[in-house]
């Protein structure tokens, strides 16, 4: 589920309703008023754009540190641990004091390596998936995420988004767009145009309620669906758009968005890595 973008601090939300009919992922009685929850980082060592991202240090620390540095500015969590797939990534994240687990390196995605870590998280309620290369991310996102199932009983997983207000970000299929309904519970997520307009005219871009939304690839599930996910089939519009949130839609599970501002930018490419460091060094 890789997405390129993470919130920035100041969320733009609208209250969330719990909605009848859909299906509960554990019983209402079971919940805490404030569920316990734990971030995991999937961090694996091979990247194709950008080889061994995580473990890139031109700031003095490894991306990885930035980012687990990032989570750890949340308040909601009440743990925060890295699920690395390699030795080296292990030894990366003792070396700052952070927490880690390794995982199977044939785990398929950063889902299944999160999936295998939160198995042993037996007091888990809701359990975040932050990507590695966020090192920008917003603590309050992570609380946001988290905050959406706790009022939201009957979804079973959370995520983000943000208003586009740029054609190119519009039209370039990198970046994922998510349209939801009028309770924010995600109707689709494409690479493509979504909505598109039958006519086009640049002011769409500045309607206010924005016409559209870049989808933020940070994820809370309850940590029973969590580990029944990896087990659901792959569906096809999933397979399409290469977007595994699509087999969660697909499979009839609803999916509750917030609304956040500012996105910032996830390291895929070089470029994009220069630019954080240099972001960076003037901070």
């Amino acid at each position: 589920m890789r997405k390129r973008t993470v919130a920035s601090a100041t969320p733009r939300t609208t209250p969330q309703r719990t909605t009848p009919g859909c299906r509960m992922s554990k019983p209402l009685a079971r919940l805490r008023v404030h569920a316990m929850s734990y971030v995991v980082i999937p961090a694996r060592l091979a990247s194709t754009r950008l080889p061994r991202k995580l473990l890139l240090s031109e700031t003095g620390k490894p991306l990885l540190q930035h980012t687990y540095e990032a989570a750890a500015r949340a308040r909601r969590p009440s743990g925060l641990l890295v699920a690395a797939d390699h030795e080296e990534i292990a030894a990366a994240v003792r070396s700052f004091g952070g927490e880690v687990r390794l995982t199977s390196p044939t785990c398929a995605s950063g889902t299944d390596r999160v999936a295998e870590v939160a198995r042993d998280l037996d007091d888990a309620d809701i359990v975040v998936n932050v990507q590695g290369d966020e090192p920008e991310l917003a603590g309050a996102s992570i609380d946001r995420a988290i905050e959406l199932l706790d009022a939201n009983p009957d979804m079973v997983m959370s995520t983000l988004a943000t208003p586009i207000r740029s054609r190119a970000v519009l039209d370039d299929p990198s970046c994922v767009k998510v349209v939801f309904d009028s309770r924010f519970r995600a109707l689709y997520f494409s690479r493509s145009a979504i909505p598109r307009a039958r006519a086009w005219h640049d002011d769409l871009l500045s309607a206010d309620p924005p016409h559209f939304h870049l989808h933020i690839g940070l994820y809370a599930y309850r940590r029973d669906f969590l580990l029944r996910l990896a087990s659901l089939a792959r569906t096809p519009l999933e397979k399409l758009e290469n977007l595994e949130q699509l087999r969660v839609l697909e499979h009839g599970y609803p999916i509750a968005v917030g609304v956040v501002d500012e996105p910032t930018i996830g390291i895929d490419t070089p470029e994009d890595y220069r630019a954080f460091v240099r972001r960076a060094q003037a901070r």
